[in-house]
């Protein structure tokens, strides 16, 4: 049975007039709702002081091992408002239970799946008006995330974690319409090993992605691409996004997990393909092959996929001595189409026959 998160209102919530002027512009991760969610874990307690109250700073002694350890993951999901005005999670109980996988990974204790799915629909029945309408995508971005606070040095699992759930208004990830990106291949930097932290969703693996994209942003590129650490040269995922490949057979692409995150849009594109006619691969895929797949017509699409964006057709790729072009130079029709089905179902616009929609509101 999922614990109650019991409201603690605010007593200074954003003046309605200064809301709708956010709600208006959003951008993404620029602005915050009243209200967070919380709970903590003890060693002897357990989970315990569910609740929801005002957005708040955390205080934390410095020695607080997430600050010296990187012990903490997150999530990432969204809430969407459909045309009755009604609010529904998309496909939450994934989140959910990839984030107990990561918890697992990273010594973190269990939290109930049930207890997260509480946490974050207490908030966004607390933060409603901060549900945008929708004009253009917009939706408001939920962030669930735990970290290790107890104050001590020595490299343990800490045995006081904090967990809390955040919200933000977001707007179109494309401001100005479906555009495509270029990503840099990097030959300096790797994202995950075997064994390693690939595969959850951890703050750690962000960090060490900075430098490569900067790098990519160096060579005139919007986002990087990672190739496996052993140096086979196979594809694994663009610096936030999982990566897909479309080719002129009806093939659908996608390099397999283990030491790439699980992502719940990318099972969710897999699934929807499939309805398309295209056929579904999860395989190792090499840079030479994409390379010669781009040069003789074989890869026609490519795009990566993501929580933020959906789907963000890629376009072209660099690499050290080398760049090329995927089919015309645009975002693929397949691509879009795929795109398009996803918010279809997200926003109510479509029928939803998996059962993927949770109503909130």
């Amino acid at each position: 049975m999922a614990s109650d998160y019991p409201l603690t209102p605010t007593t200074s919530p954003t003046p309605a007039a200064e809301r709708e002027r956010i709600l208006a512009a959003p951008g993404f991760g620029r602005y915050f709702t009243d209200h967070m969610s919380t709970a903590t874990w003890s060693a002897d307690l357990g989970w315990h002081g569910h609740r929801v109250g005002p957005l708040e700073p955390f205080s934390l002694h410095p020695s607080a091992a997430v600050l010296h350890y990187a012990q903490e993951i997150f999530e990432g999901l969204k809430a969407y408002r459909h045309a009755d005005g009604s609010v529904w999670l998309f496909r939450p109980e994934q989140n959910a239970a990839r984030f107990a996988r990561s918890a697992r990974r990273m010594a973190l204790p269990r939290l109930p799946e049930e207890d997260f799915l509480a946490g974050v629909e207490a908030l966004v029945r607390a933060d409603e008006p901060w549900v945008p309408v929708p004009g253009n995508e917009e939706s408001l971005y939920l962030r669930p995330f735990m970290f290790a606070s107890e104050a001590f040095l020595g490299v343990r699992p800490a045995t006081q974690i904090v967990f809390s759930v955040i919200a933000s208004p977001a707007g179109p990830y494309f401001t100005s319409g479906l555009t495509g990106v270029t990503l840099w291949v990097t030959s300096t930097y790797s994202r995950a090993a075997r064994g390693g932290t690939g595969a959850a969703k951890c703050g750690g693996n962000y960090a060490g992605g900075l430098a490569a994209q900067l790098e990519a942003e160096e060579h005139g590129c919007d986002q990087v691409l990672y190739l496996d650490s052993a140096g086979e040269g196979n594809l694994e995922e663009s610096g936030t996004m999982n990566l897909c490949l479309i080719t002129a057979d009806g093939r659908l692409i996608t390099p397999p997990l283990g030491t790439i995150l699980e992502g719940v849009t990318r099972d969710t594109l897999l699934t929807l393909a499939a309805e398309a006619g295209l056929t579904c691969q999860e395989r190792p895929i090499t840079i030479e092959e994409l390379r010669e797949g781009a040069a003789d017509g074989t890869v026609t699409e490519v795009f990566a996929a993501g929580t933020a964006a959906v789907v963000t057709p890629v376009v072209g790729f660099k690499g050290d001595g080398y760049a090329f072009t995927v089919g015309d130079g645009e975002p693929g029709r397949r691509t879009a189409a795929l795109r398009t089905r996803v918010l279809d179902i997200q926003y109510g616009r479509a029928e939803d026959p998996h059962g993927w929609l949770r109503r909130v509101l």
